[in-house]
């Protein structure tokens, strides 16, 4: 056939060819291994709770183990999963332990997984509506579902002119959010342009680091962040960003953004979005609210405290991959106007346009987010709310801040330990009053135990303890279990 190719240009017909037919797993092989992945996730939910949660091997232990070279003929698959055990389970820290209070939860569930296991398995790329238009409009939907679980203000829902979609961390929500505040500040010029040296940010000084990744990548850079002063709370002070704005202006530059947190990650301090929101409204600021972990307390009407003020915000984020058992990657960031998000991040080859695009009937998510590719991330999430429903996943919420409450009253009855600052939810940070080099070795020695694992912030230059109840599986006797490994070990150190 005459394709309009010379065929002097094609490279020539391979000598031999391998036969490659076989090579694939078919449907009862991947049904037969399949079983056998299932059984050991299975089997590993239920011993988790008695391994060693920080993981201790040396640097270079995995790689050591592992062969110079991959493989040059097929392998048996049950040679998988026995190195699973003898290579890479030593090196894992685990995070699904319910001893696992360090950091942040990292949670999921077996909905979750298996709404993963789907996802993978159909290998959807969800990057247009007309690739998938399952992929969209089910993500659009349950980002509906978790605005009104939440009660978000309804400028959020896709019904007006905002909308949500599922990021794969807030990180990147926090740089969506910066670059279309910098488009609209600045007439969308600066994709074509390049950015203004004028724009400046801000945020407290207790904000997540990504908002500092996230200006530097959109190329404001961070000698234009400004790091707001915080009160007694840690929580940034409203008059301190006003005369931080004020003073900018004055200078000839020109505020842009403003990142609020709802729990910051050192304290879970709360940042006062009213005043935030006033400042932000009156010198045309984008306000962008992270609440990536404690957005999940907003299931209970109780803890709806959080977002007060929301309403005067641009954009919102959480994640339900820390504490609402969804397992990474699945960030819920919602916007106001998303007219103002697309126009920044949208570009459009010949080779993605399609009828249903052009007639502006669908959305596109790869509108929405920096890749162009995307998975089918909102089955796992949708499975989680069916699996659960509102209420089961209010219940866990609202027992990890108990457990959390109790803990914290039991360490300010202490002698040995105060607690910093009452827990506004589920971090406790206290530390033992013997000073900071006592308070170090004994987070090394509660980690080294293997039985727990617990991370520090310094506040106020003091270094202190996080203890974060979250994890799906962690109940009363984990957290009192803990409690008394670490006033043993606090006496075995004195």
């Amino acid at each position: 056939m005459n394709n309009g190719l010379d065929s002097s240009s094609l490279p020539p017909e391979p000598a031999s060819r391998v036969k490659t037919e076989g090579y694939h797993m078919d449907a009862a092989e991947f049904r037969r291994q399949g079983h056998q992945v299932i059984d050991w996730i299975a089997d590993y939910y239920q011993q988790v709770e008695k391994l060693p949660v920080l993981s201790s091997i040396e640097p270079g232990r995995i790689r050591a183990a592992l062969p110079e070279q991959p493989p040059g003929e097929a392998e048996p698959f049950e040679r998988f999963l026995s190195d699973l055990d003898q290579i890479i389970m030593p090196g894992i820290t685990h995070w699904q332990s319910p001893n696992f209070f360090a950091f942040f939860p990292a949670n999921t569930s077996g909905p979750s997984i298996l709404g993963d296991l789907v996802c993978s398995g159909l290998g959807v790329q969800g990057m247009l509506w007309a690739t998938s238009p399952a992929c969209t409009e089910l993500e659009t939907h349950v980002l509906d579902w978790m605005a009104d679980m939440l009660a978000l203000p309804p400028q959020f829902k896709s019904g007006g002119d905002g909308g949500g979609v599922i990021q794969d961390s807030a990180s990147s929500a926090a740089l969506c959010a910066i670059l279309a505040a910098r488009e609209r500040a600045t007439g969308f010029q600066s994709r074509e342009k390049g950015v203004d040296a004028r724009l400046v940010a801000y945020a407290s000084s207790q904000t997540h680091s990504s908002v500092e990744k996230a200006i530097m990548i959109a190329g404001i850079g961070r000698e234009r962040l400004r790091l707001i002063e915080v009160d007694d709370r840690y929580a940034m002070r409203p008059d301190r960003l006003t005369d931080q704005v004020e003073q900018d202006l004055a200078a000839g530059l020109k505020p842009f953004f403003v990142c609020g947190t709802v729990g910051t990650t050192s304290s879970n301090a709360m940042d006062p979005l009213p005043e935030i929101g006033a400042i932000s409204r009156r010198h045309g600021l984008w306000l962008h609210v992270d609440g990536a972990m404690c957005g999940t307390a907003a299931l209970c009407p109780e803890f709806r405290f959080i977002h007060r003020g929301l309403e005067l915000a641009d954009s919102y984020c959480f994640n339900p991959h820390k504490w609402m058992f969804t397992g990474f990657d699945c960030d819920c960031f919602y916007v106001a106007d998303r007219a103002a998000l697309i126009r920044a991040l949208t570009i459009l080859p010949e080779y993605l346009r399609n009828r249903a695009t052009e007639s502006g009937a669908v959305i596109d998510y790869r509108d929405w987010q920096v890749p162009l590719g995307r998975r089918f991330r909102s089955i796992k999430l949708w499975w989680v709310i069916r699996y659960y429903g509102v209420a089961g996943l209010q219940y866990h919420v609202r027992e990890h801040v108990r457990l959390a409450r109790e803990l914290a009253r039991e360490i300010q009855a202490s002698a040995d330990f105060e607690l910093v600052l009452p827990p506004p939810l589920n971090l406790i940070c206290f530390r033992h009053r013997a000073g900071d080099e006592f308070n170090r070795r004994l987070l090394e020695a509660l980690n080294r135990s293997g039985r727990i694992y617990l991370t520090h912030t310094l506040l106020k230059e003091r270094f202190v303890l996080r203890l974060c109840v979250g994890q799906t599986q962690t109940r009363e006797p984990h957290v009192r279990e803990a409690w008394d490994l670490i006033r043993q070990t606090a006496r075995a150190l004195s």
